[in-house]
């Protein structure tokens, strides 16, 4: 049980796989949309609400390693969890590549040379890879204490910039030129499709099921109040950029919460928060590769995926999914490194948002099936569904077909391992 996950560090791991690249970059991909990003962000929040209950109602049915790949196996067989836990990862190693980037992007505000030398942001974003990788090795304990660590410093901007926009708002400052972008349908689902990105991870207490005390209780648990405390921090800090940040300084910066505490602050302190984002940033990339070795391990067990990748090491952790999973994603990064931080960040989010998708697709079929007589599981899945297919087409075609090459690319792998296991 000591090596085990407890109610705060899964509380933890939930809003921190959520809460750290995605809020720190994405004010500055969502200013030129104006205020369609408030559409695209209630869209997104009924959506990730859905979700959450989706997994808790599944967390509490089937407390399995695994999250989505153990629903879709259960509910339609081994094609379909392969189909469903391939999407995953290739969603977590694609898109841990834009959270290793974001440390960066917030250290670039610090030393300006890290975003003027061409390629050194792509080779300093692998060696955080790295580092966590090498943490989550040495056990499921010290990565939890980390998260807990970091949930807390990255909230404490956050919760900072809120209160900055709640007092110009009760002393009346002026507030921003209106952007003038008009509402349009392409524009709010662009927005609901990069919105999304910062729920991403809202499902991450399910895939360590086997690894979390209690985990009929605080899986639910931690999932619904991580998803809605989540989304009032994202809601309060979209409010205060639209209304006291003007769209053109928004969409410039590379840090843009560092950005606007610093208008409001001074400079000085934009600069400690540029510290104190990338933390936030750091200690996602350490959630989210604590997940990414996950469903290769569990995918192994199942029999879906060669068993190598099913072998622990001593500290009981999937040593070589972590070691195949890092090397992945840090492939994907050095072949993007001629990008932009801000370019590499956006291709390689929508890239991973339109796999990623797939697996929430799928695990919201499965509750369908699978809690039949829950009505307001079957109306969240529902809503879930439809919710799918809304942020793709806001992803766009590109970012699609990316997806789908990369998920098609698995169907040789269970193949192969289904007909060396029926031989």
């Amino acid at each position: 049980m000591e090596r085990k996950l407890g109610f705060w560090a899964l509380l933890a791991l939930v809003i921190g796989n959520m809460v750290g690249s995605g809020i720190y970059v994405l004010p500055a991909q969502l200013a030129p949309l104006g205020w369609n990003q408030f559409a695209g962000w209630g869209i997104t929040i009924i959506g990730a609400l859905a979700l959450a209950q989706v997994f808790s109602a599944l967390g509490r049915k089937l407390p399995l390693a695994g999250g989505p790949y153990a629903y879709a196996t259960a509910a339609f067989g081994p094609l379909a969890g392969f189909t469903t836990a391939w999407a995953y990862w290739v969603m977590s190693w694609v898109g841990n590549a834009a959270v290793a980037v974001a440390v960066v992007s917030a250290l670039a505000l610090i030393w300006p040379v890290l975003g003027e030398t061409q390629g050194l942001p792509a080779v300093l974003a692998v060696a955080c890879v790295w580092t966590v990788t090498l943490i989550n090795i040495r056990g499921v304990r010290e990565a939890g204490r980390l998260q807990e660590v970091t949930v807390v410093l990255k909230l404490l901007p956050l919760v900072g910039l809120i209160g900055i926009a709640v007092y110009l708002f009760a002393t009346g400052a002026p507030r921003a030129p209106d952007p003038g972008v008009p509402f349009t349908v392409d524009n709010i689902a662009l927005a609901a499709g990069l919105t999304f990105w910062g729920f991403l991870g809202l499902e991450a207490a399910t895939v360590p099921a086997d690894k979390v005390e209690n985990p009929g209780r605080n899986i639910a648990r931690a999932t619904m109040l991580g998803v809605a405390l989540t989304g009032l921090v994202y809601f309060g800090i979209s409010a205060a950029f639209a209304l006291y940040m003007p769209i053109d300084e928004a969409a410039a910066s590379p840090a843009p919460i560092a950005s606007y505490l610093g208008r409001y602050l001074g400079g000085d302190v934009a600069i400690a928060v540029a510290l104190f984002a990338a933390i936030s940033a750091f200690g996602t990339l350490n959630g989210w590769v604590l997940v990414q070795a996950e469903m290769p391990w569990a995918m192994a067990k199942g029999g879906v995926f060669p068993a190598w990748f099913a072998q622990e090491g001593r500290h009981g952790t999937p040593v070589r999914s972590h070691l195949v999973s890092s090397g992945l994603l840090s492939g994907i990064t050095l072949l993007n490194y001629q990008k932009g931080m801000t370019d590499l960040f956006g291709f390689i989010a929508s890239v991973s948002l339109a796999a990623g998708l797939v697996a929430y697709l799928m695990a919201a079929l499965a509750a369908l099936k699978l809690a039949r007589g829950q009505a307001l599981t079957v109306l969240a899945a529902l809503v879930a569904v439809a919710f799918f297919f809304w942020a793709e087409y806001g992803l766009g075609t590109e970012a699609m077909l990316y997806a789908a090459l990369l998920i098609g690319a698995g169907l040789p792998v269970y193949l192969s391992v289904r007909t060396a296991t029926a031989s």
